[in-house]
């Protein structure tokens, strides 16, 4: 055999070898990770639940999920050991590293609406409103002679209708 038909097969194992061994090295950091858990930590299920431990055993945990509710887990199902920072953040919605010098966004909007008597004399029509349309923005004609210009009948709309190019379905009659 030649090297060029033994290259394939030498690179596919190679490729398997690379991602078994990154596979494992997962799973030992998961591994370490669990046998760290103590009573007190915060962690996360595979599941999603978010709980404290409460006890230790050699493959199962006793979760604390609520005031007398206590869960009993495999260990191998606890996703995630958090530190007590982000399992506060997370669970209570407690921020640590907050600063007070930033500004705040409030909850709601009525601290963003003006305080002054402007918005309410607005409101109440005692001030016309200016919605920011201009005479010039009316396009070529200007206001006086849209207003001057009689409405057409009936019949010139359907004269104006008649007059302008029918939409075929792609029948022509240039082509018979």
């Amino acid at each position: 055999m030649s090297l060029v038909t033994i290259l394939p097969f030498v690179v596919l194992i190679g490729a398997m070898f690379l991602m078994t061994r990154s596979a494992k090295k997962k799973q030992q950091q998961a591994a370490d990770m669990r046998n760290q858990m103590q009573p007190g930590s915060g962690v996360r299920t595979i599941g999603g639940m978010y709980a404290t431990v409460k006890e230790v055993s050699e493959d199962t945990v006793l979760l604390d999920a609520g005031p007398g509710v206590d869960l009993l887990f495999a260990k191998n199902s606890i996703g995630a050991v958090l530190t007590d920072d982000e399992y506060n953040r997370i669970v209570h919605g407690i921020e640590h590293d907050l600063k007070s010098d930033t500004d705040v966004v409030p909850d709601d909007a009525s601290s963003l609406t003006e305080t002054d008597g402007s918005a309410d004399a607005a409101a109440s029509g005692d001030q016309s409103v200016d919605l920011g349309k201009k005479d010039e923005d009316l396009g070529t004609k200007d206001a006086a002679e849209a207003d001057e210009e009689p409405e057409k009948t009936a019949e010139e709309k359907t004269a104006a209708a008649d007059e302008e190019p029918k939409k075929t379905d792609g029948d022509s009659d240039a082509k018979k």
